[in-house]
């Protein structure tokens, strides 16, 4: 890679900068689409686009639009394989899965989003939005919800005051007072739900998970269709869910503390 005179850790974060916009559009990006995007000079960014296309990271179409290039896959599939987290938490979900025979979510917070480690997928077939490398918003999603509330008070309300609510649904909830008032409620209980909040249709219980210095925080899900899964069927699956969130933090625990 070609060097350049800039700080080493802002190189960075502008590579990383370049490669989120990309990432993030629905539609394939051009130079000028992602100058527009960025905060980088356009001599900067056409030096870091240049540098992230030879180095594998970013793919260029025959429309000159760009995509995301292949090495980042042999990155992706590195760091999956040896993600010792996803390795700890699969047979519990895989169990939650068996006893509930719907599917199953495993999701990490970072910022005031949830990151899908894994899925387990329902013997239904039914359309979800969430795939494994995607990202939620934590306010509506019961996974989200479930993780915020493992936050300190100090740092949730620094979440808090971050988020920016959008209306996915009509049960959306739209504002830090009632999403801090739930909050509060999902520590006394120990669940989160999100009764189509997210996706229309779709309805989830789910349980927090964090290490014991609480540096890391994520959530476990049963998530499936409204009109399959009644109040009372969540509300069974709440125990479980619980269950399987405390066996994986036990397993975290013994497996990686003090790392985390």
């Amino acid at each position: 890679m070609a060097k350049t005179t800039e700080n080493a850790t802002g190189t960075l974060g502008k590579a990383i900068e370049v490669l989120d916009i990309i990432a993030s559009s629905a539609e394939p990006l051009r130079f000028t689409d992602v100058l527009k995007l960025s905060d980088q000079p356009r001599g900067t960014l056409h030096r870091q686009i240049s540098n992230l296309i030879e180095e594998g990271l970013i793919s260029v179409n025959r429309d000159n639009s760009y995509g995301l290039g292949l090495r980042l896959l042999q990155f992706a599939s590195k760091a999956w394989a040896s993600n010792q987290f996803r390795t700890i938490a699969e047979p519990h979900l895989q169990k939650l899965h068996e006893q509930t025979g719907e599917t199953v979510h495993l999701g990490v917070l970072r910022g005031t989003e949830v990151i899908y480690l894994d899925k387990v997928e329902s013997r239904q077939s039914v359309r979800m939005y969430s795939q494994i490398g995607n990202t939620a918003p934590a306010y509506c999603t019961g996974v989200g919800k479930a993780a915020l509330s493992a936050l300190p008070d100090d740092e949730l309300d620094v979440r808090l005051a971050q988020v920016e609510f959008r209306c996915f649904t009509p049960n959306t909830l739209l504002d830090a007072k009632t999403l801090s008032a739930e909050i509060r409620q999902i520590r006394l209980e120990g669940n989160a739900y999100d009764r189509e909040e997210h996706e229309a249709g779709i309805c989830c219980v789910a349980a927090p998970i964090h290490s014991y210095n609480r540096h890391f925080i994520a959530g476990v899900s049963v998530t499936g269709p409204a009109y399959r899964i009644t109040p009372d069927i969540l509300q069974s699956w709440a125990g479980i869910t619980r269950a399987a969130a405390g066996a994986i933090m036990a397993n975290m625990a013994t497996q990686l503390s003090p790392k985390m």
